[in-house]
């Protein structure tokens, strides 16, 4: 997907003000970039592919009911701030890095949706929510992040895990420790890479 394409599919989705939205973001994320190492240097150029969309496209695999979205590892916003912007949910962004988690309260105040959203600088183990949605992005094994977020977590809770090309080895790992429906799908932004949606996540 090219950055041209990335536009257009979020203005497809959601609107003009969706769109400038995600500018926005993209903005503030490219600026904050040259003060910490928010985002991996070359992916900068294709923030609206690599970022925005690949953020975005979990909406189109969650739930529509209310409940709060928690976002594990929410680093530089991606998907958290996303969902955020573009959704009307609470969410709860996890972050245990101070410098960043202060990035991410004022970029949600910046962005008009502080109101809506909770920041904790703490490890997810640290972290009491009932969260409907839980997503992580480029954080760590499917068996750590079920433990990780159990306590946050009910036999309703809907995960969503962006896992790249390791996805399909990532679940048969965490099937040896963990019970619940598996389930993959193919990112819009990358053919090769895969998003796991995991529901009625038991230990076994």
């Amino acid at each position: 997907m090219t950055e041209d394409e990335a536009r257009d599919w979020v203005s497809q989705h959601f609107g003009d003000d969706g769109l400038a939205a995600m500018q926005q973001l993209v903005e503030i994320v490219t600026a904050e970039s040259a003060q910490q190492n928010l985002i991996a240097p070359s992916t900068l150029c294709a923030m609206w592919a690599r970022h925005i969309v690949d953020s975005a496209q979990l909406l189109m695999l969650a739930p529509k009911d209310a409940g709060v979205w928690l976002d594990i590892g929410s680093g530089a916003g991606f998907p958290g701030l996303v969902v955020a912007a573009l959704t009307d949910r609470p969410v709860w962004l996890v972050e245990p890095r101070r410098r960043r988690a202060d990035f991410l309260v004022q970029t949600a105040e910046a962005m008009g949706v502080g109101d809506r959203v909770t920041v904790k600088c703490a490890r997810i183990e640290d972290v009491l929510v009932d969260a409907r949605i839980i997503s992580a992005r480029a954080v760590a094994s499917l068996d750590s992040l079920f433990a990780w977020g159990a306590k946050c977590a009910s036999s309703a809770t809907c995960w969503i895990l962006p896992k790249g090309r390791t996805a399909l080895a990532d679940v048969t790992a965490a099937q040896l420790a963990w019970d619940g429906v598996f389930h993959v799908e193919h990112s819009i932004t990358d053919p090769d890479s895969l998003i796991v949606l995991a529901s009625g996540v038991t230990r076994r």
